[in-house]
């Protein structure tokens, strides 16, 4: 009867807005990845490529490169339509807060102009400039991709743990300190865990394709350098990136117990709390399904069964997430921990072949679970972003305002409506880059077999990208 009550609170604006932005969010959360990680991991093929006079993985390198084009101008489009979101259906957020905060904006739109900049060179500059002169110009990509999640993340980690300014007698943000607003207590460990994430899912997703390729057959040098690089890099991240989660999982214990209580489907304050794999928890504090281990919540939170663990009736139930936000967060918690925890495993299996064969592994199941690991990844990520943002409910900005207070007064219909049509949209966009890709792929299939039939060692282009091709090569 008590969330009835809260839920007529709610205005009618809520649903949709947030389904809009919940979906847009995925949706441009999918290519984050590539556009954050993929100019590292070009600029290291690339280094590769010249240190060793490796045809290969120049060839590599440039292919990637196009590929960092295309998804930038995708990117664009859907980041584009989030910041618009932002502005037309939180109107009462941006109103009062956004001289607190806009300033992550701001940094992330001047990473967006630099970075475009930037890889329009680095385009360029394949067979028209000298070769070191090329690599230097494209070095400073990956600091201008890591400036555009600086500024996001600085926002989204002020919306959680907002400080850096005062309230006035009208409740309104005065006095700011724009240091203490971007370099918030969480901001640190949320923009590393990201960062390691980006890397670790952008190298599983790139390494995923040559996997592929190879349980097709295709086990030339092209495709086993194609999946080496990225998949190095992505394991070595992968435990990195495991004891990061932990830290920020930490953090939201102490900055933030309300969310960590709904991670944990916590209902109750108390020491000794068990820990639930998945499970649902009921608006009268039940707790159905899911496996039960006694003690392991509070041990994993203060490595003691003492702990004591805020529960989620420790506030009232207007300042809380409701029991079904609870559970949803508790999930999407316990599924990119899971998936963190396979990908661990797959980068030791990867670790120990090396360490004890000098090679990689060679069995069909490995490269299965390679090309699985970049679609796992990102699921990873989409998990990620649900619990930071579910687990916050009912808060936009954390116990300063809630969302039905920041939501717009557009009529709903016009909000679904508004929802139609940008679904329709990304339909159209998301369906036109996986068109470009396939034609790229087919372009340059086509373009490594016109050198006639090779052994499986052989590569597939000889020639440089830097200088002219040679005589009857295709362009």
């Amino acid at each position: 009867m008590h969330t009835v009550l809260l839920l007529a609170d709610v205005p009618a604006q809520t649903l949709p807005a947030r389904s809009m932005m919940a979906f847009t969010l995925a949706s441009h959360i999918i290519l984050v990845p590539l556009g954050v990680a993929l100019p590292l991991i070009t600029l290291i093929m690339h280094g590769y490529g010249l240190r060793r006079s490796d045809p290969t993985a120049l060839l590599l390198a440039r292919r990637w490169s196009a590929v960092m084009a295309v998804q930038f101008a995708i990117g664009v489009v859907t980041g584009t339509v989030l910041s618009l979101e932002f502005g037309l259906l939180w109107p009462g957020m941006m109103g009062r807060w956004g001289d607190v905060f806009g300033i992550g904006f701001g940094v992330e739109a001047w990473a967006f102009f630099l970075e475009a900049v930037l890889i329009a060179i680095y385009l360029y500059g394949w067979r028209r400039l000298p070769s070191r002169t090329h690599f230097l110009l494209g070095l400073p990509l990956p600091f201008a991709a890591l400036l555009g999640a600086f500024g996001i993340l600085a926002a989204n980690s002020w919306m959680n743990t907002p400080r850096g300014f005062t309230l006035d007698s009208a409740g309104n943000p005065v006095d700011v300190k724009i240091w203490k607003a971007i370099f918030t207590p969480v901001f640190g460990p949320v923009f590393w865990h990201f960062v390691v994430a980006m890397f670790v899912t952008a190298g599983y997703v790139v390494a995923g394709v040559y996997a592929v390729g190879r349980l097709r057959g295709r086990r030339d040098r092209y495709h086993r350098l194609g999946f080496t690089i990225p998949f190095t890099l992505a394991a070595v991240l992968t435990p990195v990136q495991f004891v990061l989660g932990d830290s920020i999982a930490r953090q939201v214990f102490h900055k933030q117990p309300v969310k960590f209580a709904a991670m944990e489907i916590v209902w109750t304050t108390d020491t000794h709390q068990p820990e639930y794999l998945f499970g649902r928890l009921h608006p009268n504090g039940t707790i159905s399904g899911g496996i039960k281990i006694p003690q392991l919540d509070s041990i994993l939170a203060g490595f003691h069964a003492d702990t004591k663990v805020t529960g989620l009736t420790s506030v009232p139930a207007s300042d809380r997430p409701t029991a079904t936000q609870a559970t949803i967060a508790h999930w999407a918690f316990d599924t990119m921990v899971g998936i963190g925890s396979l990908l661990v495993l797959l980068a030791l299996w990867y670790a120990a072949m090396w360490l004890l064969r000098r090679r990689m592994p060679a069995s069909p199941w490995f490269f299965r679970c390679a090309a699985l690991a970049g679609v796992a990844s990102v699921v990873a990520v989409e998990c990620g972003w649900i619990t930071t943002e579910v687990g916050r409910q009912p808060w936009i900005v954390y116990q300063n305002m809630r969302v039905a207070e920041a939501v717009t007064a557009t009529r709903s219909t016009s909000l679904w409506i508004m929802f139609g049509l940008v679904v329709v949209v990304y339909v159209f966009v998301f369906g036109s880059f996986l068109a470009v890709l396939l034609k790229m792929r087919t372009r340059w299939r086509l373009a490594d077999e016109t050198g006639g039939p090779r052994t499986p060692e052989e590569t597939p282009e000889t020639d440089t990208p830097y200088g002219p091709r040679s005589a009857g090569s295709r362009p």
